[in-house]
């Protein structure tokens, strides 16, 4: 084959370093889009975390000062914690008895919509659970206890007819609180005692409220990577 038909002419030298050039462009533009997309999705992370951190230090701080509010309040019913006899317990069914009359809202049956602070013991008169930093020896009270995310049955049933801002003592049977779902005071059906503080606080809703969000939304942008 003639060699003249192997060279290109000006023309198409031209054209080839063109193309050339549009490719590097091109290639060259699509990876500083997928470092910039890269860097503002860790940048949005960053800033949902931060986010999240920030309101969780608002909500924490909030619950300090409810601690305050309420520890000594709560600290004067530890004295109601006393033994009970477990096999009558469980045959009586639900009893209540108020401690403190509330101001708020009467709680209705299905009403999940609050918060509390509690005690709750065994029939030995173990605590196994409280809003105290340590039921002996309290100087705090954890964050209030948002009932909303769902609590055992006979809780549920004892609140109904109190008032928000009142102080219930609330029997219940083994079958209402944890039945055989989960061992408990040494076994299983065992019946329990709580004393529950009803509180409603609107600041303490929309930190709350604020805190889920940004939790949520954290979450998502982690889901979505």
């Amino acid at each position: 084959m003639d060699e003249k038909y192997l060279k290109t002419s000006p023309a198409q030298r031209i054209i080839i370093t063109l193309i050339a050039i549009f490719l590097l462009g091109s290639t060259m533009a699509v990876y500083i889009s997928i470092v910039i997309s890269g860097n503002k999705k860790e940048s949005d992370a960053t800033a949902l975390e931060e986010e999240y951190t920030k309101k969780q230090t608002a909500y924490n701080e909030y619950g300090a000062e409810l601690s305050s509010r309420y520890l000594n309040e709560l600290i004067g019913y530890k004295s109601q914690v006393k033994a009970y006899n477990a096999e009558s317990a469980n045959s009586v069914g639900v009893r209540t008895t108020d401690l403190k009359e509330g101001t708020g809202r009467e709680l209705t049956a299905g009403d999940t919509d609050y918060y509390a602070y509690y005690i709750g013991w065994c029939a030995d008169e173990t605590v196994f659970d409280s809003s105290f930093d340590n039921f002996e020896n309290p100087t705090s009270l954890k964050n209030p206890l948002y009932v909303g995310l769902g609590l055992i049955q006979g809780w549920n049933d004892g609140v109904i007819g109190m008032k928000i801002g009142g102080v219930r003592e609330v029997q219940m049977p083994g079958e209402v609180a944890y039945a055989d779902s989960q061992e408990i005071c040494g076994g299983y059906n065992s019946p329990l005692k709580f004393i529950i503080m009803t509180i409603e606080d609107e600041k303490l809703r929309t930190l709350d409220e604020e805190l889920k969000d940004a939790y949520f939304k954290l979450v998502s942008s982690q889901s979505s990577k």
